[in-house]
């Protein structure tokens, strides 16, 4: 009784193993000959599972880098981690198609030709993508960063993978494509420090007091608010213009950012000084000969 038992079971096991079989195998053919390809319910499903596996070993890989990272390096990692995702999950795919018995060879050769061609209608956004990552991997860019690219001054306040955003002095958004960060050339004025040194110039008339000057153009840096007390403001004679005596006063900020508005306060501080004490801001002057034709 017991031997027939287990027949039966036996039996209805390989029924329901042959259904399932027969299930899985449900599908299509995609060309002919060798190259065939079996796209079958159950190649799907495991293409499926292959997926959703690589996608929960990513996001464990993606912990394990970023656990000890501030969450500034969290985001910039992120971007990067988005790139190489496309290529970890099709290197998954033609991997269980290949353990699956399918000939990947005119997939891969499909897909160089594909690559080939994209490669060669998106370079730039390919050298926007590896400048992204440069960028995040040396720290040569900063959110915060007071940068000047073609002329144009941006303060960072986002670095993406492809593009890097910075406002300007005008409130406009700057967006910069990040190959010019490796290829062209690029002025960061706050990557070592914060503080850096500005000046503003002005013109006095010949005969005027020079130590006079000095001291209205000392007196009006230590008054500025945005001007650093250490390093100490100092004033520069610089030179003997074809109209003016050239001075130059030197001082340090932390606020490089605004500097333009800075230096306007000053020089309207140091219009009235120099009214008050009767020095004077010359104009350009030519001498012009008026040569008259010998008659």
């Amino acid at each position: 009784m017991q031997e027939g038992t287990q027949e039966i079971k036996e039996i209805i096991t390989q029924d329901v193993w042959g259904s399932i079989k027969d299930f899985l195998n449900i599908g299509f053919h995609i060309g002919e000959g060798d190259k065939a390809i079996d796209l079958t319910i159950g190649l799907l499903l495991l293409l499926t599972v292959t997926l959703v596996v690589t996608k929960f070993l990513l996001k464990w890989m993606r912990h394990l880098f970023t656990r000890k990272m501030q969450q500034e390096d969290k985001q910039k990692f992120a971007s990067v981690f988005k790139f190489t995702n496309y290529v970890i999950y099709l290197i998954a795919v033609l991997v269980t198609l290949s353990a699956a018995g399918v000939d990947i060879t005119l997939v891969i050769t499909a897909s160089a030709a594909l690559f080939v061609g994209l490669g060669l209608a998106l370079q730039e956004l390919f050298k926007d993508i590896l400048g992204g990552i440069f960028i995040i991997i040396d720290k040569s860019l900063q959110v915060g960063d007071v940068v000047e690219v073609d002329g144009k001054v941006g303060k960072v306040f986002e670095i993406k993978l492809r593009t890097t955003r910075a406002i300007t002095r005008d409130d406009k958004v700057l967006i910069l494509p990040n190959h010019k960060f490796i290829s062209d050339i690029v002025y960061n004025y706050t990557q070592n420090h914060r503080t850096t040194r500005e000046r503003v110039s002005v013109g006095v008339a010949y005969g005027s007091d020079v130590d006079l000057v000095t001291k209205i153009l000392e007196e009006v840096a230590h008054t500025q608010k945005q001007v650093l007390k250490n390093p100490k403001p100092f004033v520069l004679f610089e030179d003997f213009g074809d109209s003016a005596l050239m001075f130059s006063i030197y001082f340090f900020t932390n606020d490089t950012f605004r500097d333009p508005r800075i230096k306007s306060e000053m020089r309207y501080k140091i219009n009235t000084k120099f009214k008050e004490n009767n020095v004077t801001i010359p104009f350009p002057q030519r001498d012009v000969h008026i040569i008259q034709p010998k008659q």
